[in-house]
């Protein structure tokens, strides 16, 4: 019997290092995990391939799917549009992979709304003195741009107590495991198995 995948739904402040730990949990080789892909109008960059980094859209494409209901949620920024194909995140699912999604708080928000079943997931840094050092530490940013990126940080965290789940990124390899953890967990919640429990009645 083929279960319905999960839809994971992870945030967490630029610095935070969420990044890190789903490529870490990307390159685990778990087959069992999908990644969400995003549309955008902006073009490929090198070595980019459209259905796998992004699906790569013109501006009239895009907006149809705006009318089409295609997309949980979509937003405008830097003159592109970037958003959130409803078929293939569903149709990964239906096949029954758990697909994993990152994205920011006011993006994650729309996407919990629209499929309420998700599981929610934010990473914190240890505490705000780790996260400014770790933006610090890029060295790719002046004063100005760090402290920005910490005033957003601060708002973000604020967004937390909307998720089902909480990992504080203190170990790259603990938060993987965390995760994974969560992940198996859901998987055994009762109104998850009603399916499989009917063939005892």
């Amino acid at each position: 019997m083929c279960r319905e995948g999960l839809l994971v739904v992870v945030s967490g402040p630029s610095g935070a290092g969420k990044g890190t730990v789903l490529n870490l949990l990307k390159d685990s080789g778990d087959d069992s995990i999908r990644f969400s892909v995003s549309a955008t109008t902006r073009a490929p960059r090198k070595g980019e391939v459209d259905g796998l980094n992004y699906f790569f859209k013109t501006k009239d494409e895009f907006k149809l799917m705006i009318e089409n209901d295609e997309l949980f949620e979509w937003v405008e920024y830097c003159d592109n549009f970037y958003g959130t194909p409803k078929k293939y995140i569903e149709s990964t699912i239906k096949d029954g992979y758990d697909c994993l999604l990152e994205i920011e708080v006011e993006g994650a928000a729309n996407v919990m709304k629209a499929y309420p079943q998700c599981v929610s997931v934010f990473i914190l840094p240890p505490s705000f003195e780790e996260l400014r050092r770790r933006i610090e530490k890029r060295g790719t940013e002046d004063v100005d741009v760090v402290n920005k990126r910490l005033d957003r940080a601060k708002k973000e965290i604020a967004y937390a107590s909307n998720y089902d789940y909480v990992i504080v990124n203190d170990s790259v390899e603990d938060a993987v495991e965390s995760l994974r953890s969560i992940i198996n967990a859901e998987k055994l919640k009762f109104k998850r198995n009603i399916g499989i429990l009917k063939q005892f009645e």
